[in-house]
């Protein structure tokens, strides 16, 4: 039902009231529905404790373009949505909190401490989730699944059974990346390398041997010498080859250790002999497998030196420890040299503190069904979207390494393993795993760690309907939207949490099958069918958006002053596929002024005839009968048909980042400024018969747009169906499926309607010569000005009868007072486009003389400013002694300089 469209648009009354129907009527919920084709998107859970950032309003505002043109293209949609709980990040800040009480975790106990996690899950919880609500996130709020669930945790402890009981994961010592900080095991993705600034320590260990005689050493970690258990030095390095098998004196505690030759050890590095600490150290741990090396483990889990150390350093900060290990070298006269040295240090991602390479106890996953998830990629049937993104996934999975999936928390899901109380927890003869435990717990122990986040998260696209149930709701509901459809995410977690969701779908969903699967049972398995891949968000210098430069703009400020559609065009239109979006408010702007500019259109429309008879395409289409379409009418039917072409094609090859740009330039170029404008005399003509064909073109045109826009802009589109007059009385955009260019094509022959391609073209021509004029007119500043006159000189007899029939058009449309059409002109500036030339009359737009005098005095400055800038070119000192940068600068400030000097000639020349 149609109503009156406000004088402004104010996203603040809209936004909200929209996002409040649509959710009490059940818009967004997914729910099977039979005979259709299904489309399916799992959210990438955001941190329970997280707030929205610019990467959320990305990620999500795509996610839900995707979601809505499906419900437009009639199938049945589901947009699962669910947080994460963020293990690490989440214990850390209620240990933080423990802290600030004068406590710990470890003195209240891990019952207590849960409670506190859990209180701090739902005080902080789910924020993120209604701010996603006024972005206009239009998920199925009813299915919100949090990772720590208990149904959802059921299924992370089902698929560690099986994947235990089919040989995956095994528990072994090895050296892992330890933060000091959570005091817990990391992945390789959850450590960051950053560049450090410190010490090169250069010092020398005698030959035991051959007392006076030196060994040196370079080494940036002097707090580890006293876990050293051998030097190494290369094989093949002439320097040392008398001292392999020899030994020498280790400092402090002072030791005999033995001189070992690996060509892990690189001969140009430093001295080229390599001090081994096995316990701290990934190369120094395989070299002292491969040369029986004892491990030595001088740190404590909290970065403390421990009592392997020697009285003199356990129990200090091992940073402290470092300087006072270094001194100590130099006390005792071992120390040779320092020098100042730049390296990459990995840090915690979490708690942002250096991390430890650490020996420890952990629970480990070899990757199940690699081969099966390179050849889902390679063979097409996972798409990744921009292909490039495939190089990086194949990289990674052709260089897989076992993962470390315990971590040392107690906010999580626990492992499902309990030790036999008495027994020796290495002998896997004392384990019991099994989701729901043994069955006379009191005499077992169940393990005190929790799984890597990431390892219940990366179940996600399965888990969240309930598996491994299998009750009818369960297994009907996955035959129905399993796999996924579309996964949206960022590049920066194809390792993370991509690659891993595909081998989870291709090992745990189905029967268990030792065997290579087929390419129908990949394609049956697989998590999602299409991965779209986009860039991070950076401010407009490139550099990473954070709190701490203060270069993160709140997404709720943003979308309190350019509204949350302002916002959602905005980012999109700014964000190239796949690359980095270089964010600022400025380019945001367009959104808001884009929203306006649409309001304005439609309001227009309404003011100019009623619009009570839209409620259906074929009322509109009907209406459409009654006059011959003219020449304008024809261009924009067949502009809004290529644009519908456009837009299915960009959706189709997911071009995303061009959606905005067809719309814009339909919407705003061809239609407001082009259309409306040459449409605005037979509006005012109420009387012509042409009048209301001009009605029905603008309601079918904006009907079109509105549903095209709908997915990136769903509020004021709604808003503006229901002014306009599209829907029923209670009924939504989304309940009228979208024609696609050939259905719509096909509609408008059925009715006789046929858009002439031919006037089309003539249309463009036209447009073009309008350009031609307005451009002519700008170059000599006389843009603004109505009373100019304009001759065209036609290209041949077509064309000229294209003008003449156009000719109040164009002059209306290219400013002109007067347009005469002209066998031949001189000494008139012009322009030539495909149907002839146009030219400006200067007599008529200009005062002659004073813009010679203006073009005069400005060419006399340009060339004293192009000699300046020539002859400090010219000068040595200033080219051989400025930074390179400078130079440049000052040649292309010259170049620039010159073309406009050039430019000011020619038009003086053309008076």
């Amino acid at each position: 039902m149609a109503q009156e469209i406000n004088q402004g648009y104010d996203p603040k009354e809209v936004e909200p009231k929209w996002y409040a129907a649509w959710e009490e009527n059940g818009c967004f919920e997914g729910e099977v529905q039979e005979g259709k084709e299904s489309y399916s998107i799992m959210i990438p859970p955001p941190n329970v404790t997280g707030i929205l950032h610019m990467g959320h309003v990305l990620d999500n505002t795509l996610q839900d373009i995707f979601i809505r043109r499906a419900r437009l293209e009639g199938k049945s949609t589901l947009w699962f949505p669910g947080t994460d709980h963020a293990s690490i990040a989440t214990q850390t800040k209620v240990e933080q909190a423990l802290r600030n009480e004068g406590t710990s975790r470890r003195e209240i106990g891990r019952e207590k401490f849960l409670e506190r996690a859990w209180q701090w899950s739902d005080d902080h919880g789910g924020k993120i989730l209604n701010q996603l609500r006024k972005l206009g996130a239009s998920c199925d709020w009813r299915r919100t699944t949090f990772t720590m669930d208990e149904s959802y945790e059921r299924s992370v402890r089902a698929a560690f059974v099986k994947l235990y009981e089919r040989g995956y994961i095994y528990r072994g010592k090895r050296l892992v990346n330890w933060c000091p900080s959570s005091q817990t095991a990391l992945s390789n993705e959850e450590v960051i390398m950053k560049p450090q600034k410190g010490k090169f320590w250069k010092m020398r260990y005698e030959i035991v041997e051959e007392p006076g005689r030196y060994l040196e050493i370079s080494t940036t970690r002097p707090e580890t010498i006293m876990g050293d258990t051998a030097v190494a030095v290369h094989p093949d390095d002439e320097r040392y080859k008398d001292l392999v098998g020899k030994h020498v004196w280790r400092p402090f505690p002072r030791e005999e250790i033995p001189i070992v030759a690996d060509h892990a050890v690189e001969k140009d590095f430093g001295t080229g002999a390599l001090k081994v600490t096995p316990a701290h150290d990934q190369v120094d741990f395989d070299i002292g497998k491969r040369h029986d090396l004892p491990l030595i483990d001088v740190m404590n889990p909290d970065g403390t030196l421990s009592e392997a150390a020697g009285e003199e350093f356990a129990g200090m900060e091992r940073f402290a420890a470092r300087k006072a290990a270094a001194k100590k070298l130099e006390e005792i006269g071992a120390l040779v040299d320092v020098e100042d040295y730049e390296n990459n240090v990995g840090f915690s991602e979490r708690a942002d503190v250096p991390i430890e390479p650490r020996l420890s106890e952990q629970w480990y996953l070899k990757y199940p069904k690699v081969e099966e998830a390179k050849a889902a990629v390679e063979k097409g049937i996972i798409k990744f979207h921009p292909k490039r993104w495939e190089k990086v996934y194949l990289h990674w999975l052709n260089n897989i390494q076992d993962w470390c999936i315990s971590r040392q928390l107690w906010w999580g899901q626990r492992i499902p393993v309990w030790y036999k109380k008495g027994g020796d927890r290495t002998d896997p003869a004392n384990w019991h795993v099994s989701v729901d435990g043994p069955s006379d717990p009191e005499n077992w122990e169940q393990d005190d760690d929790a799984l890597d986040t990431w390892a219940s998260s990366y179940l996600w696209p399965f888990a969240t309907f309930g598996w491994p149930n299998t009750d009818e709701k369960t297994l009907k509901e996955l035959a129905h939207f399993y796999p996924t459809s579309t996964l949206v995410t960022g590049f920066d977690i194809i390792f993370f949490w991509v690659a891993r969701m595909i081998m989870a779908g291709l090992e745990l969903y189905g029967e268990d099958k030792k065997e290579a699967l087929t390419d129908d049972e990949i394609a049956a398995r697989i998590p999602f069918k299409d991965i779209f891949i986009h860039g991070l968000i950076r401010d407009s210098k490139g550099r990473k958006m954070s709190k701490t430069l203060g270069n993160s703009p709140d997404p709720l400020d943003l979308i309190e002053k350019f509204g949350a559609d302002g916002l959602r065009f905005g980012i999109i239109n700014i964000a190239p596929s796949g690359s980095d979006i270089l964010f600022s408010e400025e380019r945001i702007e367009i959104g808001r002024n884009f929203c306006n500019k649409l309001w304005n259109a439609c309001r227009f429309r309404q003011m100019n005839g009623a619009v009570d008879s839209n409620a259906s395409l074929d009322s509109i289409i009907d209406r459409l009968k009654a006059s011959p379409l003219d020449g304008y009418s024809n261009w924009i039917l067949n502009r809004m048909i290529e644009t519908m072409r456009e837009i299915e094609g960009q959706f189709a090859k997911f071009e995303l980042h061009q959606l905005t740009h067809s719309l814009y330039n339909f919407v705003w170029g061809d239609f407001c400024d082009w259309y409306v404008e040459a449409s605005k005399a037979l509006l005012q003509k109420k009387d012509d018969p042409r009048h209301d064909m001009a009605l029905a073109v603008s309601d079918l045109v904006i009907r079109q747009a509105l549903q095209l826009l709908n997915p990136i802009m769903p509020h004021i589109t709604e808003e503006l169906w229901h002014a306009m007059g599209y829907c029923e009385e209670g009924a939504y955009i989304q309940d009228t499926q979208l024609a696609t260019a050939d259905e719509l094509s096909a509609k408008l022959a059925e009715a006789g309607i046929k858009v002439d391609a031919a006037a089309a073209a003539n249309v463009e021509q036209v447009k073009e010569l309008i350009s031609k004029a307005r451009a002519v007119k700008a170059e000599y500043n006389v843009a603004s000005k109505r009373d100019v006159t304009l001759f065209v000189t036609a290209a041949d007899d077509a064309s000229a009868t294209v003008v003449s029939e156009n000719l109040d058009t164009i002059k209306k449309l290219a400013g002109a007072a007067t347009i005469e059409l002209k066998d031949s002109v001189d000494g008139c500036p012009g322009s030539v486009g495909a149907l002839g030339t146009v030219y400006l009359d200067l007599s008529s737009a200009i005062d002659v003389e004073a813009e010679k005098e203006r073009l005069s005095k400005e060419l006399e400055k340009l060339n004293k400013q192009v000699a300046a800038g020539e002859g400090k070119l010219k000068n040595p000192k200033f080219v051989d002694k400025a930074p390179a940068n400078v130079v440049e600068g000052a040649r292309k400030q010259l170049a620039e300089t010159q073309a406009k000097r050039d430019e000011i000639a020619r038009l003086l020349e053309s008076l």
